[in-house]
């Protein structure tokens, strides 16, 4: 019965051996739910998504057994390739938009893992057995409900690592072949692709702790020389949040009107540039205030995907500054762009 917490993953450096392998999706985790007619999507904090996605709900009544509980990702993909800005759009209050973002932007399951079956519980039972009983329980399953492709062979998982971040994907998932499922346990293994660029520190927001730097906020300049918001770096002991504070001060501006990212207060100035600050359903309530920098100190950051080639997808990592390196210098000319690779083959796919 729900909610179930999913089973989680810790990030290793490399692909370990002897494993089962999946891709590693960049969705929504969810547990899936059904028993007859009643359907239910629970988030990966346990909570129903069942509302937001009414065509998977449906999908889900005609594609999986009758009484089953599954383990997945909801994707949304457009143009071939994951999109998580399509997905976060469907978190919507108004049941109308819901519907029309449900036609719009149809949502997938991919299923990697089955929890329950009929009356049976699942959760003590190794791993390879799970797997092949999920592959029989959703053998007749078609779109929008897939199973996610897997393998033992490590040499596939390493060919995956490099070809699926092409499609919008960001690593491998590992599991021991005999691992029972373990809700909110970290006992799987998570490998994601790191990079590293230099990017401008041209503010900071204040930690919710007190007159401490909170998180750096990066940009990156575009071919019209415009410098666009890319994310942010958060992670310092804090210790180091007030010394950024003393070696940021020589670059506070007064007055954010000689910004680049003046307008970041102005809601409709976010429909055509990348500004920090933006409105949202998830910040409605955040005090999204930043003490503006003059875009002159570079840092270099770690990063491991870019979502749809203008911005970090998650937190960047800090490594160092970066002196020797002028702030114009700082294009998205510098970052690596995966190779294209069709959602359509991976989904496809069968190991």
């Amino acid at each position: 019965m729900p909610p179930v917490l999913p089973m989680l993953a810790k990030s290793v450096a490399r692909i370990p051996p002897g494993m089962h392998y999946e891709a590693k999706w960049d969705g929504f985790r969810a547990i899936v739910f059904r028993d007859g007619d009643e359907v239910e999507l629970g988030s990966r904090t346990g909570k129903p998504l069942t509302r937001y996605f009414p065509e998977l709900a449906e999908a889900v009544r005609e594609r999986v057994p009758e009484r089953c509980v599954l383990d997945g990702e909801i994707v949304i993909a457009r143009e071939g390739r994951l999109d998580f800005d399509a997905l976060t759009e469907r978190i919507h209050p108004a049941e109308s938009r819901v519907r029309m973002l449900a036609e719009r932007t149809p949502a997938s399951f991919v299923a990697f893992d089955l929890l329950a079956l009929a009356d049976e519980s699942l959760l003590d039972v190794p791993l390879t057995d799970r797997r092949a009983l999920l592959e029989a329980a959703l053998a007749g399953a078609t779109a929008p409900v897939h199973v996610a492709p897997a393998t033992t062979d490590i040499e596939v998982a390493e060919r995956w690592f490099e070809q699926y971040e092409g499609a919008g994907l960001d690593g491998v998932i590992a599991k021991p072949l005999t691992l029972g499922y373990r809700p909110d346990e970290r006992a799987m293994y998570k490998i994601k692709h790191e990079r590293t660029a230099d990017v401008v520190v041209a503010g900071y927001r204040l930690h919710k702790s007190g007159p401490v730097v909170g998180s750096l906020l990066l940009g990156l300049y575009d071919d019209r020389g415009a410098l666009q918001h890319v994310g942010v770096s958060a992670a310092f002991p804090m210790k180091r949040r007030a010394e950024l504070v003393e070696e940021l001060e020589p670059l506070r501006m007064d007055d954010v009107a000689e910004h680049p990212w003046a307008a970041w207060s102005d809601e409709a100035a976010h429909e055509t540039a990348r500004l920090p600050g933006a409105p949202s359903r998830w910040s409605a309530k955040k005090d999204l205030s930043w003490m503006p920098l003059r875009p002159e100190r570079v840092a270099e950051v770690a990063y491991d995907h870019m979502e749809n080639g203008v911005r970090f997808r998650h937190t960047a990592r800090f490594r160092r500054w970066r002196p020797d390196r002028t702030a114009e210098s700082c294009t998205y000319a510098q970052l690596e762009e995966p190779v294209r690779y069709e959602l359509a083959e991976i989904l496809g796919e069968r190991s």
